[in-house]
């Protein structure tokens, strides 16, 4: 089998990729580890950056998600009991849409096997060769047959513990790590939302979020210990400690229902560097991890998409090595802006375990800041509606 782009990784970035190099004439293989209905089964965040929605609509996939979508002009905060709000539409004049990931990521699907593209699923032992040379090819097993693929290029989009990064020598490439000392607590329930807008909460008691999928479908997250358990926390509990965690008139509204769906994730930044290694591109949680905190994962994705599939079709269009050449260093800007406001967000909302009387009073002081500073809240809403491109 012969293919101009190797995809490994059938997720959303892996997805994107595919359909809009396939709008350019450029055929694609994406080969998942999981079926079709393993990968729509995964329960994840779904705020999309107006990049993101572009790239979508130039991919052709975005018709529901216009439908479906909710349209958020800003956000809130609350801390000390109050809230305050942060206009996105009036400071940058661009809002952000709230679309769940597997709904995205089913779009993108569909628009797939409607092309009739090559989707290979359920693979094993999958390996990249000689992709510091100018014909790669990949290998891997499906069903107990060998298979081989011969490429141009190999586009990495396999997530944290896929094989893409670790095919990148070690000597060649350099790690930066950060975990946080705690975890979230998520749970989904089919309650209407508690607001319209996502409620980011700085308490006594650790930090609280409040989100949604739809009109009758909310996502809630709470602080916890990385060492506790979903199954420590009954229902019950967990909304007794959401609302000690919100001021009392946003807890005083909030429906309440048995949980659908409970897990705990715990809190990394991570980046390797460099993001391409001859003809492997890596793309995603391959290359990065952020914290949920302002919601830059699949938004960094989709940048990633955005350098590589431009990259390439400059390459097949104009002959021209330009875009591949400079993906990484291109990547990587953005990467390291989203990791810094995802950090220093974290930071902003969270109780850490060393924190003293005087860092309370900075970060109280930091958020006092953003409250009352227009210049502050135009640079915090740039960065959560997406840095351009």
């Amino acid at each position: 089998m012969r293919a101009q782009v190797v995809i490994i990784g059938g997720g959303p970035a892996g997805l994107l990729l595919g359909q809009l190099l396939h709008r350019r004439g450029i055929e694609a293989v994406v080969l998942e580890r999981k079926t079709r209905d393993y990968v729509l089964g995964r329960i994840r965040a779904g705020v999309l950056e107006s990049g993101l929605v572009a790239l979508l609509e130039e991919a052709g996939v975005a018709n529901r998600l216009r439908a479906e979508g909710f349209v958020h002009d800003g956000t809130r905060i609350a801390a000390g009991g109050e809230i305050f709000h942060v206009d996105f539409k009036a400071l940058t004049g661009k809002p952000v849409i709230v679309y769940g990931q597997t709904e995205m990521t089913r779009d993108l699907y569909d628009a797939r096997a409607a092309t009739g593209a090559r989707t290979v699923f359920e693979v094993d032992h999958v390996a990249i060769h000689d992709a510091d040379g100018d014909a790669p090819f990949v290998t891997y097993a499906q069903s107990g047959a060998e298979h081989r693929i011969d490429c141009d290029f190999v586009a990495g989009c396999d997530g944290f513990h896929g094989i893409s990064r670790q095919a990148i020598p070690l000597n060649l490439r350099r790690e930066y790590e950060k975990t946080y000392p705690f975890g979230w607590l998520g749970v989904l329930s089919r309650t209407p939302p508690v607001d319209e807008e996502l409620i980011y909460a700085n308490s006594e008691r650790g930090f609280a979020l409040c989100s949604m999928r739809n009109d009758n479908l909310s996502r809630y997250y709470i602080q916890c210990a990385l060492s506790d358990h979903p199954e420590d926390w009954t229902d019950a509990a967990f909304w007794a400690e959401l609302r000690r965690r919100l001021p009392e008139e946003i807890a005083a509204r909030l429906a309440t229902g048995p949980s659908i769906e409970k897990s705990i994730a715990p809190l990394r930044s991570f980046v390797t560097e460099p993001m391409r290694w001859g003809r492997l591109f890596l793309c995603g949680d391959a290359a990065h991890i952020v914290p949920p905190t302002g919601a830059k994962g699949l938004n960094l994705a989709a940048s990633d998409v955005h350098y590589l599939y431009h990259a390439l079709a400059q390459f097949y269009e104009e002959r021209d090595r330009e875009g591949i050449e400079r993906y990484s260093e291109r990547a990587l800007l953005r990467v390291w802006k989203a990791e810094r406001f995802s950090w220093w967000f974290s930071s902003l909302l969270h109780r850490y375990p060393d924190q003293n009387p005087f860092d309370l009073k900075m970060q109280q002081a930091e958020l006092a800041f953003l409250r009352d500073n227009p210049a502050q809240q135009r640079a915090f809403a740039e960065n959560y509606v997406g840095l351009p491109y």
